[in-house]
């Protein structure tokens, strides 16, 4: 239930949010809340490691407490901003993992909720809650990263349908989603910003095939996604035709704020993922418990206090957007800053670990720090995915600094 934002009023949510969660929070769930990278992503395929995270987002998506603050009619908990920050609490608290993750509840959910019209929310947005449908991103293709208004999938006009032919690349997770968000050329004269459509693709469409990429890390989450003249009904248009270059900006704002989010946590070490600090003392020791190599053990306090500053940051623009702020160019700020950060933490982890991070695969590399290998290389990619710095640096001087072009 929403209530006032009292003080009193909050701390009786608090406290009936506590009893429920004690009552029905899976006990074999809590201390698993650690990774925000790691968790229930739903969808027609998806299997459950462990019953109980079906249990968990079952129980959850009844309370509509996977989507806390969206509207109870399209399947969230219609909480306040303040409210769904005591549930946040609560959870981390009792180390519990968000029964629900993925592009579905960060980025085309929020975007739908902005933009969708009625049958679109009500369609798609309590599936989303539910669990039901996992989302993928179509914007970039072979010939159109970075530039993105470059893009050549095209959709042809034909009655109530369009018919959409081209590729798109890097789409993450393309080949375990039901449905993709994609932005397709519809007209083709004047300005290209303004020829572009975003359209709601179904992936078990006729004419739709998915290959995975490797990466050099040995594994990837990417994928090229084909479209062989593939017939999308026109009621999956937001925004209306050749107005998705608005609606593409503003979901790559919650795009970039999500990277942020997660590459901030994940550096911040909780739980079972150990700090640098801690991983320098197990793998340098000093005579007096210190980090025995003082140059490093400079870098990793700058280390620590620039991730402490992120998460800081990242936190008022999560109580911003609670307070109903859209994701605004400071999403581009905490992409280059988050991203950056991500890579110079692991490039520490290589040098402190020396030899003993070299493991590639097999029994005793399962932890994260003991695959430093893979994720050294794996995070050379985080500066290109979701925008490069170099884009996100021209933006940040254009739309931040309001520096001429």
């Amino acid at each position: 239930m929403s209530t006032s934002a009292t003080p009193e009023a909050l701390e009786t949510f608090r406290r009936e949010t506590g009893e429920w969660l004690d009552a029905n929070a899976p006990e074999s769930l809590r201390g698993r809340g650690d990774d925000p990278l790691n968790g229930v992503w739903g969808g027609r395929r998806w299997e459950f490691r462990l019953p109980d995270e079906k249990l968990w987002l079952e129980r959850m998506a009844e309370k509509g407490w996977t989507a806390p603050q969206w509207p109870r009619e399209y399947g969230g908990g219609g909480l306040s901003g303040a409210e769904e920050k005591v549930l946040r609490q609560e959870l981390k608290a009792r180390r519990m993992p968000a029964p629900l993750i993925g592009f579905g509840l960060t980025m085309i959910g929020p975007t739908l909720l902005q933009f969708g019209n009625e049958e679109q929310k009500r369609e798609h947005l309590p599936r989303v809650c539910r669990g039901e449908i996992r989302w993928c991103q179509g914007y970039s293709e072979p010939g159109a990263g970075s530039d993105l208004a470059s893009l050549q999938t095209r959709a042809e006009d034909d009655g109530d349908h369009f018919v959409v032919t081209g590729t798109k690349v890097w789409t993450s997770y393309a080949d375990q989603s039901d449905w993709i968000f994609a932005l397709v050329r519809t007209r083709h004269e004047g300005a290209r910003q303004e020829g572009i459509t975003f359209l709601l693709i179904d992936m078990a469409s006729p004419g739709v095939s998915v290959s995975p990429i490797r990466l050099i890390s040995g594994s990837s989450p990417f994928c090229e996604t084909h479209f062989d003249a593939v017939r999308v009904p026109k009621r999956n248009v937001v925004n209306g035709v050749n107005g998705g270059w608005t609606v593409a900006k503003a979901l790559l704002g919650h795009e970039r704020s999500m990277i942020a989010d997660a590459f901030g946590a994940s550096s911040g070490g909780s739980g079972r993922r150990k700090t640098l600090p801690q991983l320098a003392r197990e793998y340098l020791p000093g005579s007096d418990g210190r980090i025995g190599d003082a140059v490093l053990r400079d870098e990793i306090a700058r280390n620590e206090m620039d991730t402490r500053a992120l998460m800081l940051t990242v936190q008022r623009s999560r109580d911003a957007a609670r307070a109903g702020h859209q994701p605004g160019p400071e999403s581009s700020l905490f992409k280059v800053y988050a991203t950056e950060l991500n890579q110079r933490r692991y490039d520490l982890l290589v040098r402190l670990m020396g030899p003993q991070g070299l493991g590639w695969e097999g029994p005793g590399f399962a932890e994260s720090e003991l695959r430093t290998t893979r994720e050294w290389l794996r995070s050379r990619g985080n500066t290109i995915e979701g925008g490069t710095s170099e884009v996100q640096r021209n933006i940040i001087a254009k739309r931040v600094l309001g520096l001429p072009d």
